[in-house]
């Protein structure tokens, strides 16, 4: 199933919070709707009514389905389209990240975006998407350099979600660094930001990453409590991977406090999980309560 209100409402992670659309589609549909959708929207002379922000909306959709060419055909509307530099600015953005283009020419547009009237949105999804270009380089200190900026401008405009990625990115280049103390400091902000907005599913995923940070600084009661929390979000909103990420930071705690029957009970719940969701388990589920039955077998011999 493709969530369609990920790439219509919630892509806020490519900066595309400044767009309203009034037709928002929400929910789950399956390939074959979307195609429907898409075409409904696209096919013959349909796409003329389809400003520049609602082709950069259907993107993500389009390249779900790995239809490139419609991609194509969407970035070549929306520049078009544009009614103003602005659209063109977020035009310019979508065709540089389709394109892979140079970490220098995402900063060149940050900086012309800066000078935009009402370009502090896309100065800081740009900036962002830098960020994120060097974590995945594993250049930290450029990576919070740039992430640190966009999120300035977001605080500036008071962007509450974009804020929420911006401290994403920084709680994870702390964690790669091994810096847990201020990746902590990070988390514990955006779990305040996400229940201010009541974004259920970030919280689910926040509450576990802050639980795997106190973890690592061996906080054990209250990364359990934090994976708790997750787990019971994720039973509510049917997230079998949220499931599976709450249930292995507690079977993580359980083995490293030796109690090896707790570890495997997590570990089944969580196969259990993906079987009654008709999906197949990871394998690293097995492989695990595989070594854990191992590792109880000498002491039930005795």
């Amino acid at each position: 199933m493709i969530e369609l209100s990920r790439f219509i409402v919630k892509h806020l992670g490519r900066g595309y919070s400044w767009v309203t659309n009034g037709a928002v589609m929400n929910g789950e549909v399956s390939q074959e709707q979307a195609e429907k959708i898409i075409a409904m929207l696209t096919e013959g002379g349909a796409i003329e009514n389809v400003n520049a922000p609602l082709a950069l909306r259907l993107i993500p959709l389009a390249e779900e389905l790995d239809n490139m060419e419609l991609v194509e055909r969407l970035l070549e509307h929306a520049n078009s389209c544009a009614a103003d530099e602005l659209e063109s600015g977020w035009v310019k953005f979508e065709r540089l990240r389709y394109d892979n283009s140079s970490i220098d020419n995402f900063v060149e547009l940050a900086a012309i975006a800066e000078k935009i009237t009402d370009g502090s949105p896309l100065a800081a999804a740009v900036l962002h998407h830098v960020g994120l270009l060097y974590l995945g380089a594993e250049q930290y200190d450029d990576c919070q350099v740039f992430t640190t900026r966009s999120m300035r401008i977001r605080e500036k405009i008071d962007d509450q979600a974009g804020l929420v990625y911006s401290l994403a990115v920084l709680e994870a280049c702390d964690k790669r660094q091994n810096q847990h103390d201020s990746a902590l400091i990070h988390g514990t902000r955006r779990l305040e930001l996400l229940t201010n907005l009541n974004d259920q599913e970030g919280l689910m995923e926040s509450l576990a990453d802050v639980a795997h940070t106190q973890a690592t600084l061996g906080s054990f009661d209250a990364a359990i409590d934090l994976y708790t929390q997750s787990l019971e979000l994720s039973n509510e909103l049917e997230d079998v991977s949220g499931q599976f990420v709450a249930r292995w930071g507690l079977a993580d705690i359980c083995e490293i406090q030796g109690d090896y029957q707790t570890a495997m009970l997590h570990l089944s719940d969580c196969l259990h999980s993906f079987i009654a969701f008709g999906l197949p388990a990871p394998i690293q589920i097995r492989q695990r309560l595989d070594a854990l039955t191992k590792l109880e077998a000498p002491s039930e011999e005795e």
